[in-house]
């Protein structure tokens, strides 16, 4: 038995709505509302970063997981956003936590799958008997350039998990990856924001990945979307999730508490990661979770979890993540504020 011995989850209090970026822009609030399913997004304040957000969750799940930190044999984060072009995010965040010096420690990147990434190799050492404790975290504070539709849904966010053999919150059962080069999204060296080659957002790269990794990994648990209590899939926007569940038979009941887009918007590595934590607030012993991420290039991880009966002793020891994004603790930026927290006033030297 390997799985989750302890979660945690950060969102900046900080947020943005649809309207004010479309008012900015002179574009219709409304197709971003209405078409994809978003009505704000957080952002990050000027001294937060994937770093700080991610010390945070990682705090939170150890604190659920009642561990040593000392004991955690690897870090690692999966991020798109790490702050430095050379320097680890993870030895920072080892060292916050107290992992240091005994510590593996590496930083991931696969577009926006790079959380579940990390996630999957801290499991499998954990699995494996190289270590006794790993942590995997997924976190971003992502970029949309100014006026692209990739700005109305980049937001900020982290969520981190330990992984151990001996009292899980929740059991891996199966997990499988689905990967092919498909080029739907990128950002090179040098280049501040990303591009994204619009005609294959959906298919084949959204889709084709996160359909085929689900269904492949519920052929291999032999089970049926009947068979789950939740479902949680990466969230590029509000409408990419929900019609991927209804295409694999999933329900809204089954997919709501996991869906976070609509105010959270996109936090990349975070997203499907994020949903999960949500869902472990309040999933009950026994609840079997489907989780499929997906990342552009393209591709998807998918996971099988079951809760243990040790969930519920813990949902309530920390900050849970649904009540991050309600309204008493949201502050609202206007654009030139939301510009400046971001950096996209550049001087003509930069």
């Amino acid at each position: 038995m390997v799985g989750i011995i302890g979660y945690g989850s950060y969102i900046p209090r900080n947020r943005i709505k649809v309207e004010e970026i479309a008012k900015v822009w002179g574009t219709d609030a409304e197709s971003y509302k209405n078409g994809m399913l978003l009505q704000e997004k957080s952002v990050p304040s000027p001294d937060q970063d994937t770093i700080t957000m991610s010390v945070e969750a990682a705090r939170r799940a150890i604190l659920r997981a009642g561990i040593d930190p000392t004991k955690v044999g690897a870090v690692y984060i999966g991020s798109e956003s790490h702050p430095y072009a050379v320097k680890p995010s993870g030895t920072t965040l080892a060292e916050a936590i107290g992992a240091v010096p005994d510590c593996h420690c590496a930083d991931f990147e696969f577009a926006c799958k790079a959380g579940s990434e990390s996630m999957f190799v801290a499991m499998s050492l954990v699995k494996a008997g190289e270590i006794e404790y790993g942590i995997g975290i997924g976190g971003d504070t992502s970029q949309g350039a100014p006026g692209d539709a990739l700005e109305y849904s980049a937001s900020a966010g982290a969520a981190a998990f330990v992984f151990g053999k001996e009292n899980l919150l929740a059991e891996c059962l199966y997990t499988h990856s689905f990967m092919t080069d498909t080029p739907d999204f990128w950002r090179r060296e040098y280049q501040f924001y990303p591009r994204h080659a619009s005609r294959f957002t959906g298919e084949p790269a959204y889709f084709k990945h996160t359909l085929g990794c689900a269904n492949a990994i519920m052929e291999k648990a032999n089970m049926k979307p009947k068979d789950f209590a939740f479902a949680v899939f990466h969230q590029p926007n509000g409408k990419f999730p929900m019609a991927a569940a209804k295409k694999l038979g999933f329900t809204k009941e089954q997919t709501n508490q996991g869906w976070l887009s609509p105010t959270l918007g996109n936090t990349y590595s975070g997203a499907s990661p994020i949903g999960l934590t949500a869902i472990l607030d309040i999933a009950k012993p026994g609840d079997k979770i489907l989780m499929v991420s997906y990342g552009s290039g393209s591709g998807s991880d998918g996971f099988v979890w079951e809760a243990k009966d040790r969930l519920t002793k813990v949902q309530n020891l920390t900050f849970q993540t649904r009540p991050q994004l309600e309204t008493d603790r949201r502050k609202y930026l206007d654009y030139g504020t939301y510009s400046k927290y971001r950096g996209k006033i550049k001087k003509l030297s930069e």
